[in-house]
């Protein structure tokens, strides 16, 4: 993939040296391209074309909600008052041991084996 060149906004920060940012995008301006190139993607010119439709419709709706007015309204991080509901502990009728293995690929002295994923 070729690499693609982002554009940077610069000042004089506190510091006395340069900060730098990428501007923000607006829906007209999503970099697919870039963003795909970031996320190692190979995408055709018509997935490009698709996902940038995509993304501005939702930056368009994420716009409408900018625009309601929140004001007297608490922020809570729960959409339902109720929230941590766990079940009691409670003990009942389960596999045996032989049933939880009956399926398994592989196994060796009563274990099931799997292919090792950590190297």
């Amino acid at each position: 993939m070729e690499s693609i060149a982002r554009p940077v906004w610069r000042w004089l920060d506190f510091a006395g040296g340069f900060a730098e940012i990428y501007p923000l995008m607006s829906s007209s301006h999503l970099d697919v391209r870039y963003t795909a190139q970031l996320a190692r993607l190979d995408l055709t010119d018509d997935e490009i074309a698709t996902f940038q439709s995509q993304l501005s419709q939702v930056l368009e709706y994420v716009d409408q909600l900018k625009q309601v007015d929140v004001d007297g309204i608490d922020p809570s991080p729960y959409s339902d008052a109720e929230f941590n509901v766990v079940r009691l502990d409670e003990i009942r009728p389960s596999l045996t041991h032989e049933q939880a293995i009956a399926n398994a690929p592989q196994k060796a002295n009563n274990l099931v084996m799997v292919t090792k994923v950590i190297e």
